[in-house]
């Protein structure tokens, strides 16, 4: 991406720390896509943050928030169908998927580079740049996160994005969840944690029900996120002092490499 070179040229390095770069890719449909100007309002108003050295315009920009630098880019093109074509049946959460992202015309490119921030705290940034844009423009139709193969539609996107504001972790915007129904069994697997250092986490096969295994996940990623706790071969989690589940390290079984096995 020759343009996020041009974008952060004139930014030198400050220090040796190791800087964290991650990208998101909001779709429009039309000829208008969003306003820098009001995106910079809503971060300000709605998320009450503090936006500093902005420079560019709606074409191309960046800012500082937090010490991390935001960069905006429009591309005045679709991203290709073919990179969504393996994407359409697992992207539960978005109903027309396939239809709706075919009719985008253009995305923009966001990136936040930062080396103060951690990785929760980079994603919420990312996120609040995300819902900024979605809120402000009429043409937005949703979030391609690639880093993690989500398709996200606008409404879900926002709703979620809030519960930043409640001091919880909008997970399904940032962690793939793969479910996998077989017979009277349940499997279910992150693709995602290893954007922040963590390993993926898999179940395997197990009696409950599928919704009650989606949210029980759930939980278990807000603890481990939340509180940057990192889960250990042969240690063991729960929710009660009765509750002790085994967490044993092994080979993937639906993913590359090693996952964190639940025994549940």
């Amino acid at each position: 991406m020759n343009f996020l070179k041009n974008l952060f040229a004139s930014k030198k390095e400050k220090s040796a720390k190791k800087k964290q770069l991650i990208l998101s890719m909001p779709l429009f449909k039309g000829n208008q896509a969003y306003s820098l100007d009001q995106v910079v309002q809503e971060l300000k108003s709605h998320w009450g943050l503090q936006v500093s050295e902005i420079t560019g315009d709606d074409s191309s920009a960046t800012f500082v928030i937090d010490g991390a630098l935001v960069g905006m880019a429009l591309i005045d093109l679709p991203i290709p169908s073919q990179e969504f074509e393996e994407l359409y049946a697992y992207s539960y959460l978005w109903q027309d998927v396939e239809k709706e992202t075919q009719e985008h015309t253009q995305h923009a490119i966001v990136s936040i580079l930062s080396d103060n921030l951690s990785p929760v705290e980079t994603y919420s940034l990312l996120t609040k740049v995300n819902a900024s844009i979605l809120k402000t423009s009429q043409s937005a139709i949703g979030i391609y996160q690639g880093s993690t193969t989500l398709l996200l539609p606008k409404d879900l996107y926002l709703d979620l994005a809030d519960l930043l504001k409640e001091e919880m972790l909008p997970l399904q915007l940032w962690i793939y969840m793969g479910i996998i129904n077989q017979k009277d069994k349940t499997s279910i697997y992150t693709y995602g944690l290893k954007e922040f250092g963590k390993t993926e986490i898999e179940i395997i096969d197990s009696v409950m029900d599928s919704d009650d295994l989606y949210y029980f996940l759930l939980s278990i990623l807000q603890y481990v996120l939340g509180s940057d706790v990192t889960l250990k071969d042969g240690e063991t989690i729960g929710f009660s002092e009765d509750q002790k589940i085994k967490i044993t390290e092994s080979k993937a079984v639906y993913l590359e490499g090693n996952s964190l096995k639940l025994d549940v």
